[in-house]
Formats: structure tokens, C-alpha cells, sequence
């Protein structure tokens, strides 16, 4: 399944690296580039006034100008599985939740509020699943997984990191975040690392504080959605039904960033129902929601901030395109554009050494301050469950 793209570094998805460059280029390279470097002196929270970062080896600087290089090696991913969470978040190894891409017009009137008070299950986000869901795949593909094992340690994964998609863009985006930061948690067990993501302060008083305006707007992206995916490639969607946001399917992919072997998950709103479309991940298409762009301020923001996620998102995963509803501020969808997959963030690096499931190391990261990171042994920031380590571990 492509692999002699795979191998190819000069192949249309690495082609689309220099594009990135040559357009950031051309638009300016940094124009809000910091004089220094701003440390996070607290592991958790971010205090007034930032201060000037001392030199040190457990901090790791976000300023842009120190990543302007050519980007490193990034094969084309592979995708190795896929997996399904029903209406009650339950594990399923398979694509049951798999959704089929139905082309709306292009300027078709969606009402994304419609639903929302009567036809509307929302997943219980404080609940925190970790990398559990992802555990389990590897759980029920050791036998996939067998041929790329070691001779050494014969449970042991040949990759060298394990993650969620997610944690995988905040990192890609964070010299070029200004709003929110990151708390992430890695573990070294068995050779690979682990990197499981801790909820923030503010992300959690943020969550705690949700307006009934912020709660619908979430919904929004979930009925734009509804509105353009199907059960099946034979039939249509069905935008009468219930939106219930437990429910969802994820791939499962493997591929290379420079030395450094990847295995990570990340969901995915729809394929292309054309049966000549290409395997995953190439069919693979990411669905979002926008406000409509009506000023060439809002149209240069929309470029520099929100696109730059957007393309992080999905290139990551070889999902090679994006198809946006712009709304207007009633939430209905105005237009539809689809946005090809061509420019990615900058690489930033993580160090853990100690190969135990107890031992977690904890990377802080705030707008314009350093990345910085403690150790912590057999706390609250343990996420490696116990029925996997001992999995893992038996012969």
C-alpha cells in the first residue's frame, strides 16, 4: 500500500514540505518573532510575567527563528488498522464507525443548529481516556504487529513513540500558538515512549466554564458533519437524526519523522465513497466549520492561525484534504470549500530516559515561554494502565 512512496523522499508528499517553506517565505517569515526566549517557571502554571529563561537542560525553547531549517524526513504514513467507538464509547478492532463523504452544493443552507436541543448525546469530556483506546489496539494486533517486533525483547513494540494524533499538532504548532498551552505526560516502557496529554488549569476552567453559546458552537462542527456523511457509500445522510459525539472511528497509522519511528491514532470524520479512490490513508478526508470570511483581515487571520492547525491536523496522518462549511453567525453554513493539504508547523523534540511504566516525564509548555519538564514517579500522572503493562510484559 504505497510503499514505494514510502520510501521516496522525493514523492509528492514530501514535495508538499517545500511548498510550506516557499509560501512562509514569501508571506514573511515572523512577524511576531520574540526577542527571548520565555521560560514556564511553574510545571503547571503560567505566572504574570514572563521572565528572561536561564540556561538550562530541562527547557526547550519555541522561538520560531531557531527552526527555520529545512524540515526533516517525513515518509509517507502507512496506515496499519483502524478501530470504532459506539454510542457508549466501547472499543470495536474494526470500521463499523466508518463514515462515507456525500459532496454537498456549494452554497447549501445547512442550519447547524437544528438538533441541537432535542437530538444531541455529548460525550462527557471530563472524562479522561488517555491512551487506553489505542492500548487496546495494539492489545488485539500484537500478531500484526508481530513482524516488526524485536528478537531482543519478543513483547516489545519496534517503535519509538506511541501517541494520539492530537498531542502530535500541539507540538507541530506550538511556536506558532499564542493562546493555549500544554501539559504532556511520557513514559518510557519497553523501549517505546508513551505521550499521553494532562489536562491544564485553564483548559479545565475553561471546560468548567463553557457558555451556552461556546456549547452549541462545539455542536456545530458535529452537525456539519451530519449533514454531509453517510452510513454507507449507497446512501445519504441523514441529518434528522441524533448527534452523539461518543461515537466515532480512528485509524491507525505508522510512519517516520527523521530517525524516529511513529505509531499513533487519530479519528477521522469521513472517506470518498468512490470505490476508485485510493487506500487509507489517501481517501481519508477532514471535515470542519468556520465562520464566513468577509474582510481581508479576516481572510489573512484565517491563513496564518486556523489554516496552519487545519493542514498540521491532517498532514500527519497523510489525510490529504479538508473540506470546511463557512458559516455565518447564525450558524448556518454559507459556503463550502475544500482546502488541499500542502504546508506543516515546525518539529519540536522530548527527552525521557528512564525505561519504567511508573516513571512519568511531564513537559509544561505556555504561549511564548520555554518548554520545560519534571519527573514524576508512581503519581497522579501515571497513565499506562496495569492490565497493559502486564500484558505487555508476559510472554
Amino acid at each position: 500500500m504505497d510503499q514505494h512512496r514510502s520510501h521516496n523522499p522525493n514523492s509528492s508528499y514530501q514535495n508538499c514540505l517545500s511548498a510550506y517553506k516557499r509560501d512562509r517565505d514569501e508571506s514573511g517569515r515572523n512577524p511576531c518573532r520574540s526577542k527571548h526566549s520565555r521560560p514556564n517557571h511553574h510545571p503547571y502554571k503560567s505566572g504574570p510575567t514572563p521572565q528572561p529563561n536561564p540556561p538550562s537542560s530541562q527547557g526547550l525553547s519555541t522561538r520560531r527563528e531557531l527552526y527555520e531549517r529545512d524540515f526533516p524526513v517525513y515518509k509517507q504514513p502507512v496506515e496499519v488498522g483502524c478501530f470504532s467507538l459506539d454510542s457508549k464509547r466501547r472499543f470495536f478492532n474494526d470500521s463499523r464507525q466508518m463514515r462515507y463523504y456525500v459532496e454537498p452544493d456549494r452554497n447549501p443552507n445547512f442550519d447547524l443548529r437544528d438538533g441541537y436541543k432535542y437530538r444531541f448525546i455529548k460525550r462527557d469530556d471530563s472524562v479522561k481516556e488517555k491512551l487506553d483506546h489505542i492500548l487496546r489496539w495494539i492489545l488485539a494486533n500484537r500478531s500484526k504487529l508481530s513482524s516488526r517486533v524485536t528478537t531482543a525483547s519478543p513483547c516489545a513494540l519496534d517503535v519509538d513513540i506511541v501517541t494520539w494524533r492530537g498531542h502530535l499538532t500541539k507540538l507541530l504548532t506550538s511556536p506558532y500558538e499564542t493562546r493555549e498551552g500544554w501539559l504532556l505526560a511520557v513514559t518510557r516502557f519497553r523501549g517505546t515512549l508513551y505521550i499521553s496529554e494532562v489536562e491544564t488549569e485553564a483548559a479545565r476552567r475553561d471546560r468548567e466554564n463553557r457558555t451556552e453559546r461556546h456549547e452549541e458552537m462545539m455542536y456545530w462542527g458535529y452537525k456539519f458533519e451530519q449533514y454531509t456523511c453517510a452510513d454507507n457509500a449507497q446512501s445519504v445522510p441523514d441529518p434528522g437524526g441524533v448527534v452523539n459525539t461518543n461515537e466515532a472511528f480512528c485509524t491507525v497509522v505508522q510512519t517516520r519523522l527523521a530517525d524516529h519511528r511513529l505509531l499513533f491514532s487519530g479519528e477521522v470524520d469521513c472517506r470518498d465513497k468512490d470505490p476508485n479512490a485510493p487506500a487509507p490513508p489517501a481517501c481519508y478526508i477532514e471535515l470542519k466549520t468556520s465562520a464566513e470570511i468577509c474582510t481581508p483581515k479576516q481572510r489573512s487571520n484565517f491563513h496564518r492561525f486556523k489554516l496552519l492547525k487545519w493542514w498540521a491536523q491532517s498532514f500527519l496522518p497523510g489525510v490529504p484534504r479538508v473540506v470546511a462549511g463557512f458559516r455565518d453567525h447564525e450558524g448556518v453554513v454559507v459556503t463550502v470549500d475544500t482546502f488541499p493539504i500542502s504546508k506543516m508547523s515546525h518539529l519540536i523534540k522530548r527527552i525521557a530516559t528512564e525505561d519504567n511504566p511508573s516513571v512519568v516525564y511531564l513537559f509544561s509548555w505556555e504561549p511564548h515561554r520555554d518548554v520545560t519538564y519534571s519527573v514524576h514517579r508512581d503519581s497522579q500522572y501515571s497513565f499506562l494502565p496495569h492490565w497493559y503493562v502486564e500484558e505487555m510484559t508476559s510472554s
